[in-house]
């Protein structure tokens, strides 16, 4: 029977403690980081045994989530190493019972129950990969009633998505009162990194004294780990060490309105999942690694004004390196028609 309060008969992971283990900043997980976390627990437990297949179907059929999610899970547990991709379609488990995986904690449990998730969750995801994946080549405007009937939801689910759309810095109120998806022009990735060399470093500074020694040290781990084996290092991966610190580690500044106005200009971050698959072969090495490594030691060492100056650097010649691989990207993408996304101005290099 369908809810009331914007929910419905979908299913997905119990919404335990446990559950959310794997934020650290005390949000809600995104639905896929949920999926990796407790198939990489359900590995190393021996619920999922060497050798069992597993698909992109099958998973999003079991937590009831889109197939986008699904997919981000799978490759996840494949570049942690606990699955292999295989001839044919689907994964095979390739890990045995004790093996651990980056960012999915050991003691999480595995839920064993099912709790009723919000419509606009359930879609959102993929929603949001859609839009930014276009915002390459232009501004886009979303028409709600066009999204809802295309997803088969009511208005009000569809005004959820675009909400929340809103807060992650992907779409916002044009002429109108129109929602548009802003395309990533040079003059917008400017204007966001710029605001973020402001923001972030601020928010550094406060997190140094509180977040847990444990992360950094995490943090540093990893990313030697990365430049030591930098080939084996995958979309989701780097997708995981940028979270790290963008998102994780900032988190824990304490407090809650610089880190909506940080959350309200990364939607490159977003548009990094779309971008790093396609652009891995431009760099021998992730120039961030290094970056990222930097701060993470003068953080560790104590020496907090030095960080902050290191992170607004790597923030500012970010700025190129993003531009440079959605012009290689642009040249060639060409996406389908969706019904609820009217293309307005085009995007350029200039």
């Amino acid at each position: 029977m369908a809810a009331t309060d914007g929910t419905s008969d979908t299913f997905a992971l119990d919404e335990t403690p446990s559950a959310r283990e794997p934020s650290v900043t005390g949000a809600v997980p995104r639905l896929y980081e949920r999926v990796y976390a407790i198939l990489a627990a359900e590995i190393a437990q021996g619920r999922l045994a060497a050798g069992e297949r597993i698909g992109e179907t099958q998973v999003a059929g079991r937590f009831g989530v889109s197939r986008p999610p699904a997919r981000q899970a799978l490759a996840r547990l494949a570049e942690a190493g606990l699955v292999r991709k295989t001839d044919g379609r689907g994964y095979v488990v390739e890990a045995a019972a004790g093996a651990s995986a980056p960012g999915a904690p050991a003691a999480v449990a595995v839920p064993e129950r099912l709790r009723a998730v919000a419509t606009w969750e359930r879609i959102y995801d993929e929603v949001e990969s859609e839009i930014v994946a276009r915002t390459l080549l232009a501004d886009w405007r979303i028409v709600e009633s066009e999204l809802a009937r295309h997803y088969g939801v009511s208005r009000t689910v569809a005004r959820d998505v675009v909400g929340r759309l809103q807060q992650a810095g992907v779409v916002k109120k044009g002429e109108g009162a129109r929602w548009v998806a802003p395309a990533l022009t040079p003059t917008h990735v400017g204007e966001l990194y710029e605001v973020r060399a402001i923001l972030e470093p601020e928010a550094l500074e406060k997190a140094a004294v509180r977040a847990p020694a444990a992360l950094l040290a995490r943090m540093e781990a990893r990313l030697r780990a990365g430049l030591a084996a930098p080939e084996r290092l995958g979309s989701a991966e780097l997708d995981a060490l940028e979270d790290e610190m963008h998102v994780q580690f900032l988190g824990h500044c304490g407090n809650e309105a610089l880190l909506q106005a940080i959350r309200l200009h990364q939607s490159l971050l977003i548009a990094h999942r779309f971008l790093y698959p396609r652009t891995l072969a431009m760099f021998e090495v992730e120039p961030f690694l290094p970056e990222h490594l930097a701060v993470v030691r003068l953080l560790r060492a104590g020496r907090i004004a030095e960080a902050r100056a290191e992170l607004r650097g790597h923030l500012m010649v970010s700025r190129e390196r993003a531009m440079a691989r959605i012009a290689r990207i642009r040249r060639s993408f060409d996406p389908p028609d969706l019904p609820y996304l009217e293309r307005l101005a085009p995007a350029t290099d200039a």
